[in-house]
């Protein structure tokens, strides 16, 4: 019985040939000169292309919770410009310590 074994791909070369088909290359003619199987190129290319989502996705979401931290941040800056104004009024603090 003959024993078969599976080809090892690198991570850059499968980055590249995905490359090459994200720039126009025709998969079957890409997949003949790598000497792979089409559908091995296909599954690559959609591994990238679902890959790519997921970090797109969660490039967003910390766009998102950033934005809503900056808010926040104004809203605690603003209150707490409030009250040490408020303490200077009141003489609970002089007005050199509400400075720093």
């Amino acid at each position: 019985m003959k024993m078969v074994t599976r080809k090892r791909y690198s991570k850059e070369f499968k980055a590249q040939a995905v490359e090459l088909v994200r720039n126009g290359k025709p998969v079957g003619e890409l997949a003949e000169e790598l000497e792979i199987t089409s559908g091995m190129l296909y599954k690559w290319v959609k591994s990238d292309f679902q890959t790519s989502q997921v970090c797109s996705e969660g490039r967003q979401a910390v766009a998102e919770e950033l934005r809503g931290l900056r808010r926040q941040n104004a809203q605690l800056q603003l209150e707490n410009d409030i009250l040490k104004k408020a303490a200077v009024i009141l003489g609970t603090k002089t007005p050199n310590s509400a400075a720093s």
